[in-house]
């Protein structure tokens, strides 16, 4: 029953969320975004017995990333970037853990992908990142790398839970780049929506991922 609590609540904030960013109404967006990862984080401690907590690391790591970019100004872009960074790095060490023995062929097969992905945006907009070529680059390696060691886990097990981390790390990816082209870029309406859907969606399919772990359940 209160698991089911959770899902509507998450359910309910994210729409009011996604409403505000549509119809642009601030007052909606600066009250229920920070929400969004608090009603996760309660969902997933009603759904597990036994709470990972680095997981719940990145859960709250990512409610603050989501605060600091809810505000203009560089500083608050940098220390957004920081918390999401420490973020793919937790979600990182959980994949990591998963993985026992691989082979070489499928690292390289799952480098490749990731790799063109993050240098045909790195080199989209190089011009236009400034003084933050370096903070970009060094989260944009970040979030290839989560998506990398999550194709290696999925090679080697084929299994849900590794499925729905790697489909989780894609889809993060793109909500990331989406929101790179929108700030340096080429800022439109329909780039923030799709933003935020596509987050939403990559916080869910990691917390599935991850509450399947918790359940032994390849």
């Amino acid at each position: 029953m209160i698991k089911k609590i959770a899902f509507l609540v998450f359910v309910l904030v994210s729409i009011l969320d996604i409403v505000g960013i549509i119809f642009k109404v601030p007052d909606l967006i600066f009250i229920f975004k920070p929400f969004i990862l608090l009603s996760l984080l309660f969902l997933y401690s009603s759904s597990v017995f036994v709470i990972n907590k680095w997981y719940l690391l990145a859960l709250i790591f990512s409610f603050f990333g989501d605060v600091f970019l809810l505000y203009s100004g560089q500083t608050l872009f940098i220390m957004g970037l920081v918390s999401f960074l420490i973020t793919h790095f937790i979600f990182i060490s959980i994949v990591l853990r998963r993985i026992q023995k691989t082979s070489f062929l499928k690292i390289i097969s799952s480098v490749i992908p990731f790799s063109l992905v993050f240098l045909i945006l790195i080199f989209g907009l190089k011009d236009a990142l400034n003084e933050m070529l370096i903070p970009v680059i060094i989260y944009g390696l970040t979030i290839s790398t989560f998506g990398t060691v999550s194709l290696i886990d999925f090679q080697n097990r084929k299994t849900k839970k590794s499925f729905l981390m790697l489909v989780g790390a894609i889809v993060f990816m793109i909500s990331d780049s989406v929101l790179a082209i929108n700030k340096f870029y080429n800022a439109t309406h329909l780039f923030e929506i799709t933003i935020m859907i596509t987050y939403i969606i990559a916080q869910y399919l990691i917390y599935r991922s991850m509450v399947l772990e918790e359940k032994g359940n390849n």
